[in-house]
C-alpha cells in the first residue's frame, strides 16, 4: 500500500504534467489533493467541457484525461505499461511513476489538448 507522502509526490508529478495547460483552460479545483481543468465555454455544447484532473485517492493517484475518451485513437500505440494503468476509458491510476511513463503521459496530454484545441477553437 502506498504511503501518503508517496502519493503526494506522485500527485505533484502528475499535476506538473497537466498544470501548464491552465494558461488556455479554466482551473476548476486546485487543492492539496485535487487539481482539475475545464475548457472555456464551447458554443457547440453550450457549456465548458471537462479536460482533465489529478486526484489523490485512498491508495493511488488518478489522472483523468477526457480527450482519450473523446478521441480513442489517441491511445493507439501507447506503451503496455501505461495501458496497464488505465481504469475505465479515460483514467490512469498510479502509486509510483517512472520517467518513461511520465514522458509518455505528458505527450498523450499534449496530443489530447491539441486535438481539443483544433476541434473547439481553444485559443
Amino acid at each position: 500500500m502506498a504511503q501518503p507522502a508517496q502519493l503526494a509526490d506522485v500527485f505533484a508529478q502528475l499535476k506538473a504534467i497537466i498544470e501548464p495547460f491552465a494558461a488556455w483552460l479554466k482551473v476548476e479545483a486546485d487543492t492539496a489533493s485535487g487539481y482539475s481543468l475545464n475548457t472555456p465555454y464551447v458554443e457547440q455544447w453550450k457549456k465548458e467541457l471537462f479536460f482533465g484532473a489529478v486526484q489523490i485517492k485512498k491508495n493511488y493517484v488518478s489522472y483523468h484525461l477526457m480527450p482519450v475518451y473523446m478521441y480513442p485513437d489517441l491511445l493507439e500505440g501507447i506503451a503496455p505499461a501505461l495501458q496497464k494503468r488505465m481504469q475505465g476509458k479515460s483514467c490512469f491510476n498510479f502509486t509510483a511513476l517512472d520517467p518513461a511513463l511520465l514522458a509518455e503521459l505528458a505527450q498523450l496530454t499534449e496530443r489530447g489538448f491539441e486535438r481539443m484545441r483544433q476541434e473547439y477553437g481553444i485559443a
